[in-house]
């Protein structure tokens, strides 16, 4: 494989995360290609300079040096959600580019929407683009989906999933992240938090779900009214019918940070919970039994360093999302591309839409 030349669009804290994931790819993989950490931005000089002095980038530029970069040929987009359009189109230019990875959402706008559409059916370069949602490479995760996908559990009926945490609870808090308490689609719960369960139930049903309504609560002087702290969406799979919840929350007191996740279907169920992330279980109608099935950070055959017996957790994970993008081959798992990226935003979007129906009708 060829020398992997990476440059960061970002410097903050989710960018640290990334640099740790792709520093430990060598400790875990085999099959690591060479990774030369090139170039990192940020619209401040300062940051961007720290970032690179500290995690090992050869130099720090700004945007305009950045995407004339002839050595990059992989970009990591960490910036803000409301300029991932427009560093995603300008890393789309970049001379050598061939890899992207997106951080979660892709755009902001149904504009941004069809622009990217238009941008990747138009391009004359063969991009691979994978968007963030690392999530779905959890160890546990990633055994119940390809589980779920052998068909042993027959058509799915309804479905819940939660995404809860209660820090918004906090003045303090929210005090320190206004940029997230902007109005959704860009800012809010179900933008924020929600994003990685819808991406979670489409990895497991389809991209055409849809929605039927929506709800929200949570109601604190501070925070626009159209910014969600808690929101719940009614949703259906036009596929096989089955409908369900899915309802993120900032907070809901005691929760921690919980993924949960049940499919029920004509042969059992299936469930999956973050506070017990060793694990997911099923039934079966069949037997009648509920089976625990054990998976820790059991990635095999690819990997179980430093032990399938080792609790799972989330930076774990996108070391393994690394993998993925750079080139590792895992048929146990689901990997979010681009068309992936804008069926979640999609939702995101008719989101806002149906929670402003909400909102005036209990006005």
């Amino acid at each position: 494989m060829d020398k992997i030349n990476i440059g960061f669009i970002g410097a903050g804290g989710i960018a640290r995360a990334h640099a740790y994931a792709l520093n430990s790819l060598k400790f875990y993989y085999n099959d690591t290609p060479e990774v030369s950490l090139v170039s990192v931005t940020s619209s401040r000089e300062s940051s961007r300079a720290d970032f690179a002095k500290n995690y090992g980038f050869s130099m720090a530029q700004d945007l305009d040096d950045f995407v004339q970069n002839e050595e990059t040929n992989t970009v990591f987009i960490l910036g803000p959600n409301k300029v991932h359009y427009e560093h995603l189109s300008l890393a789309m230019c970049m001379p050598n580019v061939s890899r992207i990875y997106l951080e979660k959402p892709v755009c902001s706008s149904r504009s941004e929407e069809k622009l990217i559409k238009s941008m990747i059916a138009t391009s004359e370069n063969d991009v691979q683009i994978q968007v963030g949602f690392q999530f779905l490479q959890t160890a546990a995760v990633r055994e119940a989906w390809s589980f779920w996908k052998s068909g042993i559990l027959g058509k799915p009926i309804h479905f819940d999933l939660k995404y809860y945490h209660g820090d918004y609870l906090q003045k303090s808090y929210r005090d320190k992240r206004q940029s997230r308490l902007t109005p959704a689609p860009d800012g809010g719960a179900m933008a924020d938090l929600g994003s990685h369960g819808i991406s979670l139930l489409m990895a497991f049903f389809n991209g055409d779900l849809r929605i039927l309504s929506a709800l929200q609560s949570g109601d604190f002087a501070d925070v626009p009214e159209d910014s969600d702290l808690f929101s719940s969406l009614s949703l259906i799979d036009p596929i096989t019918k089955a409908v369900g919840t899915m309802s993120a929350s900032r907070i809901s007191s005691g929760t921690g940070d919980l993924v949960y996740l049940e499919i029920y279907a004509e042969k059992g169920t299936l469930r999956f919970n973050s506070q017990t992330p060793d694990f997911f279980e099923y039934f079966l109608e069949e037997t009648g039994q509920w089976i625990k099935q054990p998976v820790g950070s059991h990635y095999k055959p690819i990997t179980s360093f430093p032990s399938g017996h080792v609790p799972a957790g989330w930076l774990r994970s996108m070391v393994h999302a690394h993998y993925l993008f750079l080139g590792g081959r895992d048929e146990k798992t689901f990997i979010p591309g681009i068309k992936h990226g804008l069926d979640v935003q999609r939702i995101i979007r008719e989101t806002a839409t149906h929670l402003a129906v909400f909102r005036d009708e209990v006005s």
